[in-house]
């Protein structure tokens, strides 16, 4: 396995990030390991760094709530493989985080040596699962719509929403993607169009149906 690889552990558990350090360290002894103890650090690290290899990100960190958070990192860097390792390890989330992208599903309870092989099958290119789980298919009609919606968003459109669901005003995005306010108000108004609401509070509840936790409330 070649060396030099760049990991982002994004966990707000220390002892949890620890475990995942040592298993990514058994991969490669050149590996960078950045860290993130809560949602906004995961975003700027990925935002930072252009070479990243991997993130294994945390469903239920500080500031991301469920699968908003996936799809907000998403919109920052599509190209990088991103693993969720959650406790919430049934079928449905599972099968959510792959349909939004996510390259790969490890739950907390795995071993050591299964971390690392689930880490070794994405960076070779594939996805992994847990083999105990049968993935099945999405019953709920609506959440079923919902997904194909969220994937017919463009990245940017994602990170545009990701920031309404953490309740940033289009000012406040706008200086964070370095763009004017009113390319911002077109983001959003594609957004709200593509998701088939009217409002960004709507577009908020309606991403926070694909979480685990409720979101926080939009002010």
């Amino acid at each position: 396995m070649p060396s030099g690889y760049k990991f982002v552990i994004a966990d707000d558990h220390p002892l949890f990030r620890g475990a995942l350090k040592q298993a990514l360290s058994g991969l490669s002894s050149a590996a960078t390991v950045l860290e993130a103890g809560d949602f906004k650090s995961a975003k700027a690290l990925v935002a930072g760094h252009d070479d990243i290899d991997l993130v294994l990100l945390d469903l239920t960190m500080p500031g991301a709530a469920g699968l908003s958070g996936l799809v907000s990192l998403r919109g920052i860097h599509a190209a990088v493989p991103m693993v969720v390792v959650s406790a919430h390890d049934d079928a449905e989330t599972i099968r959510r985080a792959l349909e939004l992208g996510a390259s790969g599903f490890i739950s907390k309870s795995a071993s050591m040596d299964d971390i690392r092989k689930a880490v070794e099958m994405v960076l070779a290119g594939g996805v992994c699962t847990p083999s105990d789980v049968e993935l099945g298919v999405e019953h709920d009609p609506e959440i079923l719509d919902l997904i194909k919606r969220l994937q017919s968003l463009t990245p940017q459109q994602a990170r545009v929403l990701g920031m309404l669901a953490e309740g940033l005003l289009n000012k406040q995005i706008a200086y964070e993607l370095g763009v004017s306010e009113a390319t911002v108000k077109a983001h959003v108004s594609a957004v709200l169009h593509k998701l088939g609401v009217d409002s960004r509070t709507q577009a908020v509840i309606l991403l926070s149906r694909i979480g685990t936790d409720p979101l926080p409330p939009v002010g």
